[in-house]
């Protein structure tokens, strides 16, 4: 069935929620092209012709961002920020970021692609690196020059937005898989965190164009990306880690099976 014949078959509802995700699927692809062009401008000498093409980049990106963010609440998801993921504000100097009543600062962060995969509704608690499915990384254009020479690593950190925490924040929390077991949040890994930011290793299996095709990722479909960086051999990996306050629990051995991601049967 065609574009054409899906919009006659259903409702208007039915109509706007098609024509929202292949707006944003036709304007990546457009992106895409452009940042082609953009290249090929500069490699002419056309600066000018090229700065012209990045401000159209830019702004078709932000037009992505609102229909990405019509698109969620079509779905009943949390919504993103149409321009940014946090706010940016000025102080009473009237310069630097913005401040709370309790002194604290607020930061700005720009969403640099998305992340793709099989999970709607649920996800693992961590990366399971022979999952099944699709799982990719898709890099907007403009930041597509930063994949340069990434491919020469084996693994990545994969840091992004968690944009659709439901749970109330508190700074206390009961992992799942511990049956009770009350920590800090800082002690822990879960996402409903003071700033809902996550963070998965991953390897990577292939780098086409802006696409970066991994190994098994613990997030939803669709979530903002934020940043990657590479995982360094020694520099990454600390020999003398430990396992902290869950070695002190019973059946510890079992739930290192549920933070690994490890499939099993008890």
């Amino acid at each position: 069935m065609d574009m054409e014949q899906k919009m006659e078959a259903g409702s208007d509802k039915k109509k706007l929620k098609i024509m929202l995700s292949y707006w944003i699927d036709h304007n990546r692809e457009h992106m895409l092209d452009n940042e082609k062009w953009l290249s090929r401008a500069g490699e002419m000498g056309f600066k000018k012709v090229a700065g012209d093409i990045k401000k159209a980049i830019m702004l078709l990106e932000k037009s992505n961002r609102y229909i990405e963010s019509a698109n969620k609440r079509m779905a009943g998801d949390r919504p993103l920020n149409p321009s940014k993921i946090f706010k940016k504000g000025k102080d009473s100097e009237g310069s630097g970021p913005a401040r709370s009543a309790n002194g604290a600062k607020s930061f700005e962060f720009t969403q640099i692609g998305v992340i793709k995969t099989p999970y709607i509704d649920n996800a693992p608690y961590q990366p399971v690196q022979e999952d099944e499915g699709d799982f990719h990384i898709d890099i907007y254009p403009q930041y597509v020059n930063g994949l340069l020479a990434l491919n020469e690593f084996r693994y990545i950190y994969v840091i992004y937005y968690i944009d659709r925490v439901k749970n109330e924040q508190s700074m206390t929390v009961s992992p799942p898989w511990t049956i009770g077991a009350e920590v800090g949040v800082f002690a822990s890994r879960s996402p409903v965190r003071p700033n809902f930011i996550g963070l998965s290793v991953v390897k990577i299996r292939n780098i086409e164009g802006n696409k970066i095709f991994t190994s098994g990722l613990d997030v939803f479909d669709g979530t903002p990306l934020l940043d990657i960086k590479p995982y360094l051999k020694d520099l990454d990996s600390k020999e003398d880690a430990n396992y902290g306050w869950i070695r002190d629990m019973d059946g510890d051995e079992h739930l290192l099976l549920h933070i690994k991601g490890i499939p099993h049967d008890y």
